[in-house]
């Protein structure tokens, strides 16, 4: 089985510790965040192919990848780099550490291990289609032979997602919009070109609609990328966790609530201050991450 840490929240970033014990302890629980149910997923190695991790701030997991890599399991770093203005990313880390991590990483670990997310695209009187066509350049030129793919897709109108933003837009004096189809994909088509001119291969996560002639669907969870860096062959069926999704069948230990790093265009938070209450109380030795179930 692969596993996802996690597409819920920043375990590199936050929950390392937890992480790390719970891999010692090979295994922990997850809670369906659709039924409640709370259900176990080894973490021993005979049953693990590989983890998936998902970050923007990889450095306060930096002897957990040593750890991790030493324990011969194979990994890939989801990382995501957009360098928005601090009204949408009020603390992720500066955009000059951010691609220095990534790049650490790329050379500790190899570039097959690493895929750059810049994700989601989000349409802003702060974020225009010019802005993201430069910014784009400038960080794809940084991380030039460092990655080979760059994944992207557009911001997902969902309801978490519709008010964090209009109450950012509101603190902060921006606007922010859903443009056409059409505009995206242009958009998208662009960002294609640049990624090209620096060796890499842009995909787009789970926007089949979206996708330019010539442009793939992005396979976030993907058992080939981990396959190569194993060294050996690590077979997994495709199965997408929504539809358009082309990712590998993995599990996804994370929680939602968890992540304290006030994206404004974030799904997975509710409310960064119930998130900080979250994290404040975690116990890194439990078998949950986030509120347990009895």
């Amino acid at each position: 089985m692969i596993i996802s840490a996690s597409y819920k929240t920043d375990i590199p970033a936050f929950h390392g510790r937890w992480f790390l014990n719970r891999l010692a302890a090979g295994g922990c629980r997850v809670i369906n965040p659709w039924g409640g149910t709370p259900f176990a997923v080894s973490l021993r190695p005979d049953d693990v192919d590989g983890f998936v991790f998902w970050t923007r701030n990889a450095r306060p997991f930096a002897d957990g990848f040593d750890h991790v890599a030493a324990e011969r399991f194979p990994f890939v770093v989801q990382f995501t780099i957009t360098g928005y203005p601090r009204p949408l990313e009020r603390s992720v880390p500066e955009t000059k550490e951010a691609i220095a991590q990534f790049l650490w990483l790329s050379r500790t670990y190899g570039r097959d291990a690493m895929v750059w997310r810049y994700d989601p695209i989000v349409f802003s009187s702060l974020t225009t289609p010019a802005f993201h066509r430069e910014n784009f350049s400038a960080l794809a030129r940084a991380l030039n032979g460092a990655a080979d793919e760059v994944v992207v897709s557009c911001m997902h109108d969902y309801r978490k997602t519709r008010r964090n933003l209009d109450a950012a837009a509101a603190g902060f004096g921006f606007t922010w919009s859903d443009p056409a189809a059409a505009d995206k994909r242009a958009l998208i088509g662009d960002l294609a070109a640049i990624a090209a001119d620096h060796a890499m291969t842009l995909t787009v996560c789970s926007q089949a609609e979206l996708l330019p002639d010539g442009i793939d669907g992005a396979r976030c969870i993907d058992a080939a990328r981990l396959s190569r860096v194993a060294g050996r062959e690590i077979a997994a069926r495709v199965k997408g966790n929504r539809p358009g999704c082309l990712c590998h069948h993995s599990r996804d230990i994370g929680a939602y609530d968890t992540c304290v790093q006030g994206c404004a265009y974030c799904y997975a938070v509710n409310s960064r201050s119930k998130a900080q209450a979250t994290l404040d109380g975690l116990d890194t030795n439990s078998e949950f991450l986030g509120p347990g179930a009895a």
